[in-house]
């Protein structure tokens, strides 16, 4: 399986990555305006089962909320303030502003604790719904080797990462276990024999977070594909170079 796209350089890390609310359409749209052509998003399940975009399995370090996603209903997250009166959108509203822009959406499947096959199982049909006919499908990335062996039974046609802290030394088997074609680890968590093996199998090596120019420049030399980045104001002019060579 191939990438749906050329993978931009520069992925925005969290939506709107520092200078938004995390998660939230104001931060893509943020994204788009600054020239990214792909943002990375995380995805959780409500108590009704509704997949919404918010990082941690508890509300209060990102929304005026409390108590553990998984256990609030629906009504009362979309209440919900995110940062900056924004509210915690759905995947559904998040997927419909990618396709507007024209942006790669990064999908990571962040299931809460005991969640796992259920989180994967409707994300894997929401993206296939919501990306149907897309000329730019998204980017299904998980740490959970569960979520993406879902994600490649029920969504075969949409594009896989595995996710890594510290990359194993087996992480090509694993990553061709579940079918995926991108790398995505800690950019201080890995060596150069890494990326030699990644080349050689011709395994795309996404690398997060990336908050400097120095370190991107490092990274992007020694044979990384793309970076995620929460400093968004400092890669908007290389992005718009990259979009514009396109």
């Amino acid at each position: 399986m191939r990438l749906p796209l050329p993978l931009p350089r520069w992925i925005a890390h969290r939506g709107g990555g520092s200078l938004a609310p995390e998660n939230t359409l104001a931060g893509i749209r943020l994204a788009a305006r600054l020239g990214y052509r792909a943002v990375e998003f995380d995805v959780m399940l409500s108590a009704d089962g509704t997949p919404f975009l918010i990082h941690d399995e508890t509300l209060e370090r990102t929304t005026s909320g409390q108590g553990r996603v998984c256990a609030t209903p629906d009504d009362v997250l979309l209440a919900l303030d995110a940062g900056d009166g924004e509210h915690i959108p759905t995947l559904a509203a998040a997927a419909a502003l990618c396709r507007q822009y024209g942006l790669l959406a990064n999908v990571e499947i962040k299931p809460a604790a005991g969640y796992e096959r259920q989180t994967a199982e409707v994300v894997a049909r929401q993206c296939v719904a919501l990306w149907q006919g897309a000329a730019i499908l998204p980017l299904i990335s998980s740490f959970s080797m569960v979520a993406l062996a879902i994600a490649r039974d029920l969504a075969p046609a949409i594009p896989r990462g595995l996710l890594f802290d510290a990359v194993p030394a087996d992480w090509h088997r694993q990553l061709q276990s579940v079918g995926g074609v991108t790398l995505h680890c800690n950019a201080r968590q890995f060596g150069g024999e890494v990326l030699a093996e990644a080349a050689t199998k011709g395994v795309p090596v996404l690398c997060y977070t990336v908050n400097s120019l120095a370190e991107s420049e490092k990274l992007l030399a020694n044979g990384v594909s793309a970076v995620f980045t929460d400093r968004l104001d400092l890669f908007a002019g290389a992005c718009a170079i990259e979009d514009a060579s396109r």
